[in-house]
């Protein structure tokens, strides 16, 4: 197992810290002017497990392990009082995460959806997105409204997970959208 020197992480890898799987969202490397000084690296990074986002500094040669990341495709299948439900693409087997675990990406879940399972040691930990999410819109006001007064004209829809994104004026009720499942913004018609 090789292992990742804290000057080495970039941005959105993955690595090993105190036992816990890490995602880095983001890195800052500050090189010290003095003779001597330590060049140190501050990450912000998210506990995979918990979730838990804080910003740590590391000393340059501090060590980290790769992570026991393993990523399976799995579709959406169904919601209950447990969890959030997944159908491994690969071994046809069912994985479950709590609510806890996906936070307000639930509101990305459409049936079937396929997304990316995080399992760490085995078990699944988080989901990855694909950059675009197909979502029907259930309700929103007829074109003629909207908000022109910031220069923009969009309305607000809401999609059947409950999600609210602005559209064009154009669009209706029943039609389907695209969404980046990062931003959360209308990606355009289906």
């Amino acid at each position: 197992m090789s292992l990742i020197e804290a000057i080495d992480i970039k941005r959105k890898m993955y690595f090993e810290y105190e036992g816990a799987p890490y995602h880095a969202l983001d890195v800052e490397v500050s090189r010290p002017t003095a003779r001597g000084g330590q060049t140190l690296v501050r990450i912000k990074m998210r506990n995979l497990v918990t979730r838990a986002v804080f910003d740590k500094t590391f000393k340059a040669g501090e060590k980290f392990d790769e992570p026991d990341l393993v990523v399976v495709p799995a579709a959406f299948l169904y919601a209950d009082g447990v969890g959030y439900h997944f159908m491994d693409q690969d071994s046809y087997e069912q994985l479950t995460l709590r609510g806890d675990m996906l936070g307000d990406d639930t509101q990305l879940l459409v049936d079937n959806l396929v997304v990316q399972v995080q399992k760490f040691n085995g078990n699944p930990i988080g989901v990855q997105f694909p950059p675009h999410i197909e979502l029907t819109v259930t309700s929103t006001e007829p074109g003629a409204r909207g908000n022109t007064a910031s220069g923009s004209v969009t309305k607000t829809a809401k999609t059947e997970t409950g999600l609210e994104v602005q559209v064009p004026l154009f669009i209706k009720e029943g039609e389907k959208i695209r969404v980046h499942s990062e931003t959360r913004e209308f990606a355009g018609r289906a």
